[in-house]
Order: C-alpha cells, then sequence, then structure tokens
C-alpha cells in the first residue's frame, strides 16, 4: 500500500491537528512547566504550510501570548518573509517545547523528550515540504548532531522527522541577527534561497508510512462558542490559518 493511499484528507489532517493541540494544553508531562506557564503556545500558522520554521521555547511575550515569534524576532522574520514574496499566514511556526521554562533557561534533555511527540505530530499532519531550524538549539536536536549553526546553516539535507520526510534547512535565530549586521545579511542571504528549496518539493516518503494515533484523550473539547481554550484558562488566541 503506497503512502498516498493511507494519507488522511487535508481536514482530518486539520481535525486532527486541532486533537494534538488540546492535549498540548492540557499537558502535564513536566510538572515545573506546567506549574509555572501562562499558556502552552502550541504553534500558529497555516496547518497545510509547505514551509515551517523551528525555533527553541516560548519567552515571556510568547507565554503571555500563546503566541510564537511575538516580538521584534518576529517581526523580522515577516520581513525577511514578505522579501521572497510570502506572508506570515502561509507558515507554521512553532518551537521544541510547547511552555516557557522559568527564567527562560535552556530546556533540559527530559523536556525535550517528554514534549517530541507533539512536534513530531506537527509535522506529520502538516505535512511540510521545508523546515528551516532557527539557531543552535533547534538545529542541534532536529539534526542529532553537535555541529552548530555557524557551520551548517544554509546547507539544506533531506532527513525523516518522526514519520515524515522534510528538507531541513537550517539558518540563523532572527534574534541573533538583530545584533549583528553581518549576521543579518547571512540570513538574509539564506532565505533567499527558499522558494528554491520549495520548489523541489517534498522529497520521498518513507513507505507504508502510517500516522500514529492520538497521544492521549484530551481533557476537554475546544469550546468554540466561548473561545475559551483547553487546559489553560487563557482565552484561546488566533491561530491564523489553523482554524
Amino acid at each position: 500500500m503506497s503512502v498516498q493511499e493511507i494519507e488522511p484528507s487535508a481536514a482530518e489532517r486539520r481535525e486532527r491537528l486541532k486533537e494534538v493541540l488540546a492535549q498540548a494544553r492540557g499537558c502535564a508531562r513536566c510538572p515545573e512547566l506546567a506549574a509555572t506557564r501562562k499558556t502552552v503556545v502550541f504553534g500558529a500558522g497555516n496547518a497545510d504550510a509547505e514551509l515551517m520554521f523551528i525555533g527553541e521555547a516560548p519567552g515571556a511575550s510568547e507565554d503571555e501570548q500563546g503566541v510564537p515569534f511575538v516580538g521584534r524576532a518576529g517581526k523580522l522574520l515577516e520581513k525577511l518573509l514578505e522579501e521572497i514574496g510570502m506572508a506570515r499566514s502561509q507558515v507554521f511556526i512553532a518551537n521544541t517545547l510547547k511552555c516557557r521554562p522559568p527564567g527562560n533557561r535552556d530546556p533540559l534533555p527530559v523536556e525535550i523528550e517528554n514534549c517530541q511527540d507533539y512536534l513530531h505530530r506537527q509535522v506529520e499532519l502538516i505535512q511540510p515540504t521545508v523546515i528551516c531550524t532557527l539557531g543552535n538549539f533547534s538545529t542541534k536536536l532536529l539534526r542529532g548532531d553537535p555541529a552548530g549553526i555557524t557551520r551548517v546553516h544554509g546547507q539544506p539535507e533531506v532527513l525523516t522527522l518522526g514519520r515524515r520526510a522534510v528538507r531541513l534547512y537550517p539558518i540563523y535565530h532572527p534574534a541573533a541577527a538583530l545584533y549583528t549586521p553581518s549576521m543579518l545579511e547571512t540570513l538574509r542571504e539564506d532565505f533567499m534561497r527558499l522558494p528554491e528549496l520549495l520548489a523541489l518539493g517534498a522529497p520521498e516518503q518513507p513507505d507504508l508510512m502510517e500516522l500514529p494515533t492520538v497521544l492521549a484523550q484530551a481533557p476537554a473539547e475546544p469550546d468554540h462558542a466561548t473561545g475559551e481554550s483547553i487546559g489553560a484558562g487563557a482565552p484561546e488566541v488566533d491561530q491564523l490559518g489553523l482554524f
């Protein structure tokens, strides 16, 4: 049986992604993060995006608003997208961790492991062609290699995340580029290659790839009438194209 024959439709993938979002909002796998977060920053963007960005973990502003990359780094990311003829609403942005580590400390190995399923599910259900890792942390994690971003930025490679083969494309984190003009120019040059990579299409997928079942039973169904979030107690944010 081919991959195409077992793949869910776009509508089915969207519904499954909403289920994973509900589960993430009620997640307590990491007791410290669950106790200190204000909201779960699941990710935001187009549920059918060909291009996905993955950063490290939410910061204070993201924790407040429930949306990744809402500060100056997010504005720069939007500007760079505009320069290649794209808008933020066309892409999906997420982090390796869905909760803010206290004091913006580095994520712990156990936290990364606990959160990995959510990221893999996002990749499987959104089905991006290209994934840009932003900066050292997400690049090393997703590549499974200690090579730093300075060495590997701008060098695409095909690898499998969860059950989805993608074109991984490491680039500098926009936050770092804000403070170093030379890095900003390099980031801009790497961005200019994105249309070329997207035009290549998705790489060949593993045979007999089956999407896993939902991680766990969602704690509650979303209340679309009131717009309340699931398991977070904060207003549900606009997820751009997700809903």
